[in-house]
Parts: structure tokens; C-alpha cells; sequence
């Protein structure tokens, strides 16, 4: 009898989901002309506040300062553009999501194609506790912990300290890593030839 039912709910479920699937199918496809409106509505006050914030500099810091974070806000809708693009769900054309993602990785200092492919090995190993280190935070088990010395614990909780993964930890990874890849060529050219060629790049500046 408890089969049946299981059974049952279980089925019902499906067709749940199988309905859900149908009304949320016209959403699935990018849209060209929504995707356009969102980066004029983004870059256009980016653009304006970089502006404004250079043209009021001479009058002090105290108006400069309030306006960078409004600024700093279309930014980070920026580079989530970026990160649609990188998943190919911003148009419906991978070479406008790809030109488009690599534009923007100039603004927030992402390279584009290196981004991507970390960030897809991230999705495709997320869980996995034996493909971890791509494109997320490094996370150890309990019993990894455990096993490391007394200096490596120490090391990992500042680590995982809020100041360090909300402030030093971003500083470094857009601002040097990004620009630097030192260690990341031991995979071999690919891994780092976006970063080479990412505009504005240091590395590419001292080829």
C-alpha cells in the first residue's frame, strides 16, 4: 500500500516538474534586444559617474568618495553580464556573449577566457570533493583539518577570515593575480594565454 503511494507521488511529481519545465521554456532563450537594453542601462551611468567623479576631483574626496559607490554598484551588475555571457545565456550568439564578456573583463580586470573555463569547471565539479580548486574558495573537510599541523589550521582560518575573503583575498586575486599569473603557467600555455592577452594586462605589457 506504502509502495503504491510512494509510487504515486512520486509520478505526480514528475508531472509537476514536467509542467514547471513547459511555462518556464519561453524564458530559456536569451533575448538580443533585452540583453542590448541592459548594457546601455549599465554602462551608460558607469560611464557618467567615472565621469562625474573625475570632473568633481578638484572640489575634494568628501564628494568624489560618495559617488564611487553607486559606481562600484554598476560594476558589479557588469561583471554579472560578464558572467552571463560566460554561460551563453546573455545573447543568442556565442560570438557576441564572448566579445561582449571580453570588453567588460577590461572594466572589472576578469580576463574573459580564463574566467570562463575555471568558472564552467567550477559548475561541472561543484560537490566533488575530489576536483576541487577551480574557480571557488578552498574548502577543507573536517577531517582535513584535522590532519593538517597547528601553522596550517592558523593558515587556514585567516584564510577563511571575513577581512581577508571580503577584502585582501578580492584585492589579489583582480588586481594581481589576474594581472600576474605567476604559477599559473605550470599547466601549460592555455590555462594562461588569456590573461596575456587580456587588455591592460601587466603581463602582456611586459612581453
Amino acid at each position: 500500500m506504502k509502495s503504491n503511494q510512494d509510487h504515486t507521488q512520486s509520478a505526480a511529481a514528475t508531472q509537476a516538474a514536467r509542467a514547471w519545465a513547459q511555462v518556464l521554456a519561453p524564458y530559456r532563450q536569451p533575448s538580443n534586444g533585452r540583453g542590448i537594453v541592459e548594457i546601455v542601462i549599465t554602462i551608460v551611468p558607469f560611464v557618467a559617474l567615472w565621469v562625474l567623479m573625475w570632473a568633481t576631483l578638484d572640489l575634494g574626496y568628501w564628494l568624489v568618495l560618495p559617488l564611487a559607490i553607486p559606481a562600484a554598484g554598476f560594476l558589479v551588475r557588469l561583471f554579472m553580464i560578464q558572467h552571463d555571457c560566460g554561460h551563453g545565456s546573455f545573447f543568442r550568439h556565442r560570438r557576441a556573449n564572448d566579445w561582449t564578456g571580453r570588453i567588460i573583463g577590461v572594466l572589472t580586470l576578469t580576463p574573459y577566457g580564463f574566467w570562463r573555463r575555471t568558472h564552467a569547471m567550477h559548475h561541472a565539479s561543484s560537490g566533488n570533493l575530489d576536483r576541487r580548486g577551480f574557480g571557488d574558495v578552498d574548502t577543507l573537510t573536517v577531517d582535513e583539518y584535522r590532519a593538517r599541523s597547528v601553522w596550517g589550521r592558523l593558515r587556514y582560518r585567516l584564510y577563511r577570515h571575513p577581512l581577508v575573503m571580503f577584502g585582501i583575498g578580492p584585492a589579489y586575486l583582480f588586481i594581481l593575480q589576474y594581472r600576474l599569473p605567476v604559477g599559473m603557467m605550470r599547466c601549460g600555455w592555455q590555462p594562461g594565454r588569456e590573461l596575456f592577452l587580456t587588455p591592460g594586462s601587466t603581463a602582456r605589457k611586459r612581453r
